[in-house]
C-alpha cells in the first residue's frame, strides 16, 4: 500500500513540475517585452457602482495618460452615492470623457454586463481598454504599453492587474501571491496558445471581438465573468497576446480582512465553473495536485517510508517551482513574494480548500 502511495506521490510531483517548468516557464523565462508605440484610437472603459472615493482619485490618472488619441467612457451603474455627480464633473473638465448613465431595469437589475454592454456600444473607438473603478495605472504610458501589443491579428491583449503592498500584513502577502500565481497561469497559457481568462482590471480587445461572440449573451445569466468568461469564449491562439512591461500594469487596493477576501475569491471560483471543460480540467488538475502533494508528503514523511526519496522529491519540487516563481515575480515587480513563497503557498492552499467547501453549501454574492 505504501509503495503505491510513493508511486502516486512521484506522479504528483511530476505533474506539478510539468505545470511550473513546462507551462508556467513559458512566461517566467520569456524575453523582456518591448514597447513599440502605435497610434491606435483607444476607448478606455470604466464601469463604476458606488465608487465615489476611488473614481475621484483615479479617473484623473487615466485622463492624464500620454497618448495621442483616446477617450474615456465612464459608466455609472445606477450608483446610490456621489459617483454620478463626480463623473459629471469630470465630463465637464475633460473633453475626451464620455458618460454613460445606466438605470436599473427589471431584466438586468444590478448586472454589470448590461452596464458594460451599454458602455461598449457608446465607445467611439474600435479598440477598447478596460480597467476597474478601484484601479490605477502604474505610469502615464499605460495606454501606450497595452495598445502596443495589438497587431493585425492579435486583437485581444491580456494585462497584469496587481494589488498594492501593505507592510507587515500576512494577509496581503497571501492576496498578492494568489494574484501573482493566477497571472502566471493565464499569461503562460496564453503564451502557450491556450488563453482561458483575463482580468477586468487590465484587459484590452478590439470591439469586433465583442460582437463576434454576441457580447455577454451566452453567459448573461452569470452575474460575474464580464472579463474571464468573455475571454474564455472569445480568445484563441490566433487572436490573443499578452502585455507584461512594467508600464502596462495596473494596481488596486486589496481586501484588508480575511472574510472580505474569501467572499471575493468565492465569486471567482463560482465563475470558473462556467469555463470550457478542458480549461476547468487543467485548473482542477493543477490545484488538486497541489493539495495532494502536501497531503502525501506529510503522510509519507510521518511514516518514514522511503523518507530520503520523499524528501528529495519535495526539495526538487520546491527548487523547480521557486525558480519559476522567482523569475515570474521579477517580471511582474512582485519580488518580495518569492521569499515568502513556501509559507504563503501552504496558507493559500488551505484557503482555497475553505473556499471550495463554502461554495458547495451556498452561492456567493455577485456585483454590487
Amino acid at each position: 500500500m505504501l509503495i503505491l502511495l510513493l508511486y502516486f506521490f512521484i506522479l504528483i510531483v511530476i505533474v506539478q513540475l510539468v505545470y511550473y517548468l513546462g507551462i508556467f516557464g513559458k512566461f517566467a523565462f520569456a524575453k523582456a517585452q518591448k514597447i513599440t508605440p502605435k497610434r491606435i484610437p483607444i476607448s478606455v472603459i470604466v464601469c463604476a457602482k458606488n465608487e465615489e472615493e476611488n473614481v475621484a482619485k483615479f479617473i484623473p490618472l487615466l485622463a492624464e495618460q500620454n497618448y495621442p488619441d483616446f477617450e474615456i467612457v465612464l459608466i455609472d451603474d445606477a450608483s446610490s452615492d456621489s459617483t454620478l455627480d463626480i463623473f459629471e464633473d469630470f465630463e465637464k473638465q475633460y473633453s475626451n470623457i464620455r458618460l454613460v448613465k445606466v438605470e436599473n431595469n427589471e431584466a438586468f437589475w444590478g448586472n454589470k454586463k448590461y452596464a458594460l454592454t451599454l458602455g461598449i456600444k457608446a465607445a467611439k473607438k474600435d479598440y477598447l481598454l478596460f480597467t476597474d473603478a478601484d484601479c490605477y495605472p502604474t505610469s502615464k504610458d499605460w495606454i501606450t504599453a497595452m495598445s502596443s501589443q495589438f497587431t493585425l491579428h492579435k486583437t485581444i491583449v491580456l494585462g497584469y492587474g496587481g494589488y498594492e503592498k501593505i507592510t507587515n500584513s500576512f494577509l496581503n502577502k497571501i492576496i498578492r501571491f494568489e494574484t501573482l500565481l493566477t497571472a502566471v497561469q493565464y499569461l503562460s497559457w496564453a503564451k502557450a496558445g491556450n488563453p482561458y481568462m483575463g482580468v477586468g482590471r487590465n484587459l484590452a480587445y478590439k470591439k469586433e471581438e465583442f460582437f463576434n461572440v454576441n457580447g455577454f449573451i451566452n453567459h448573461i445569466q452569470v452575474r460575474s465573468g464580464d472579463d474571464d468568461l468573455f475571454i474564455n469564449e472569445a480568445a484563441t491562439s490566433k487572436n490573443t497576446t499578452i502585455a507584461y512591461t512594467p508600464e502596462s500594469f495596473t494596481y488596486s487596493k486589496p481586501k484588508t480582512t480575511y472574510k472580505d477576501w474569501i467572499t471575493q475569491k468565492r465569486r471567482h471560483l463560482a465563475t470558473a465553473n462556467h469555463y470550457k471543460f478542458l480549461d476547468k480540467l487543467q485548473l482542477a488538475t493543477f490545484y488538486s495536485s497541489q493539495f495532494i502533494f502536501f497531503t502525501l508528503a506529510i503522510l509519507l514523511l510521518a511514516l518514514q517510508f522511503q523518507w530520503m526519496i520523499v524528501l528529495g522529491l519535495v526539495v526538487a519540487r520546491y527548487i523547480g517551482i521557486w525558480i519559476v516563481i522567482g523569475f515570474s515575480a521579477g517580471k511582474l515587480k512582485e519580488n518580495d513574494l518569492k521569499y515568502w513563497f513556501p509559507i504563503v503557498e501552504l496558507f493559500l492552499i488551505l484557503s482555497q480548500m475553505n473556499i471550495f467547501i463554502a461554495n458547495l453549501f451556498s452561492k456567493p454574492v455577485h456585483w454590487k
